[in-house]
């Protein structure tokens, strides 16, 4: 028989990803994508990843199952979520609590009613039998040798309620054997001073080690998870990239960086903190739910600066618009080029592409100034960092970086008899002296194009056979013209070992995306021989 964990002393950061983050709408893992995340969360340190509620549904099983063969945990430990036994059956026989006893988890997480009107109108039972579900479940499963967690569901709307009943379920169970009894602001609606009251008084009045379970639905989640910790919480539940129903869990991330960058508390293991924004867009990888920009800390924008103040300032000493230097998450200082920007702007951009425009005045106030006049037709740099960069090589060496010239280009579309609509461009280029006129088809105009230009650059270029398009965005600008409004688009290129972003603007999508499709070529081109 296993022995239970000795967790006395340290703080625990649990990750609840796997479980409750997966209730999010549109997220669905598969048992590869959960395997994948858990080693994910298991790279940046947490202690504990709960992986689901075995018994309750198939793949949950199965995760446990094949977690125990094929996962080799470095910090981590799995724990196996579930309810107390049913009322009216002894634990060592509900089928529900064998699950858990059987999953091969070393922790258990016991979800148990803490709310009385709870108790007695979603369980349909006692305020009594409650506490004995509590205490029987804690006891047996310890009695077999494994450590448990509890989650109080309803915890402070329970207390608020009925104050002495959800304190005596806190005490139950850990009279039985839990070593933590995490509170769960289930609905969300705490304020993190409401918080930091309850915690105080739960810890005055059961001793009990005390957890914090934080949904966002007020917007408070991190706030109330780190009011809980300054109370005296040593067990802190979140979801990485605040994943979760409705407005999500609190942000374990943020809470992690904010505990140990703000408050100097050591909660991960050391340095793992500046994996945070890899393993952060990893597992949005994963999900397939974009990153967030602006996530706080990890976002592609946390740490941006667009205004031409900020970055005078920034170009003598970047801490005096950052709170924190990047680096310690695995983020880095980005200057966005914007109709904003002023000079130092372009000239700190400058360097972070490679290019020393520090002793030349007038290049930099001639890139500003187009950039300016630019944006005033649509486009846009803050993104596009490809095409800012191949405007920057135009007005520094003089010439637009080309590897092939267009001689002209059409799209049309037919719908068969069938009702399936098929596209077709053709492309008339010279590359490397040799003139090349290719037909592509697509799903979509700007697919035919797409494959219609890139095969016949390929022909010169074979390298552009790695290029594939793996985002398209479109923004109809100035939509009081209606069709005759300026469209821009923003494209995202990879090769498969990094990605780059174009901008295109027309007075219609087709030309749009035409321009921007030859930025992202060009691009590449230039990245692959210079």
């Amino acid at each position: 028989m296993s022995q239970p964990l000795d967790l006395q002393g340290s703080f625990h950061v649990y990750d609840t990803t796997l479980r409750d983050g997966a209730q999010q709408e549109g997220l669905n893992l598969s048992v590869a994508d959960k395997l994948t995340i858990a080693r994910q969360l298991d790279g940046l340190g947490v202690g504990f990843i709960e992986g689901g509620w075995p018994g309750a549904n198939p793949k949950d099983t199965e995760f446990f199952r094949r977690a125990s063969q094929e996962l080799d945990l470095r910090h981590a430990r799995l724990a196996a979520f579930g309810a107390t036994r049913r009322a009216g059956v002894r634990a060592a026989d509900d089928p529900q609590v064998a699950a858990l006893r059987d999953s091969g988890a070393s922790v258990v997480t016991l979800v148990a009613k803490s709310h009385d009107r709870h108790v007695e109108l979603a369980l349909r039972t006692t305020l009594e039998e409650n506490l004995a579900m509590v205490r029987d479940t804690v006891s047996h499963l310890r009695a077999e040798g494994q450590t448990v967690f509890l989650d109080a569901e309803h915890f402070f709307d329970g207390y608020r309620d009925n104050r002495d009943y959800a304190l005596e379920v806190l005490r139950t169970a850990t009279e039985a054997g839990a070593e933590v009894v995490a509170l769960c602001d289930t609905n969300g609606g705490m304020l993190p001073d409401w918080v930091s009251d309850v915690v105080t008084d739960v810890i005055a009045s059961t001793g009990a080690r005390v957890g914090i379970h934080a949904h966002n639905d007020s917007g408070c989640a991190v706030a109330n998870s780190l009011a809980a910790v300054a109370a005296g919480a040593t067990h802190v539940q979140g979801c990485i990239n605040g994943y979760g129903e409705r407005t999500g869990n609190a942000d374990l991330v943020t809470v992690v960086a904010n505990l140990e960058l703000k408050l100097d508390r050591a909660v991960l293991p050391a340095g793992l903190l500046r994996e945070a924004t890899r393993i952060a867009h990893a597992v949005a990888e994963v999900t397939n739910v974009p990153p967030a920009s602006r996530q706080p800390y990890v976002g592609t924008s946390a740490f941006a600066h667009k205004a031409g103040l900020h970055a005078s300032a920034i170009k003598v000493d970047p801490n005096l618009y950052q709170h924190m230097d990047p680096i310690g998450v695995g983020n880095d200082m980005r200057l966005l080029v914007s109709d904003m920007a002023g000079r130092a702007s372009i000239e700190l951009k400058g360097k972070e592409l490679g290019f020393d425009l520090s002793g030349d005045r007038e290049l930099v106030t001639r890139v500003t100034d187009r950039v300016k006049a630019m944006e005033q037709t649509g486009y846009t740099f803050e993104a596009a960092d490809a095409s800012f960069e191949l405007l920057l090589v135009e007005e520094v060496e003089g010439v637009r970086p080309s590897y092939f010239d267009v001689e002209s280009w059409r799209v049309i579309t037919e719908t068969t008899p069938d009702g399936e609509a098929v596209s077709e461009a053709t492309v008339k280029l010279r590359s490397e002296e040799v003139r090349y006129v290719v037909t592509g088809e697509g799903n979509g105009p700007v697919n035919a194009l797409d494959a219609a230009l890139r095969s016949a650059i390929g022909q010169a270029f074979p390298e552009v056979a790695k290029f594939e398009l793996i985002d398209y965005k479109v923004r109809i600008l100035d939509q009081g013209h209606g069709t005759d409004a300026i469209t821009r688009v923003l494209i995202e290129t990879s090769d498969g070992e990094s990605s780059w972003v174009t901008v295109g603007v027309g007075h219609n999508v087709i030309e749009a995306s035409w321009g921007a499709l030859v930025d992202g070529l060009t691009f590449g081109l230039r990245k692959h021989h210079r």
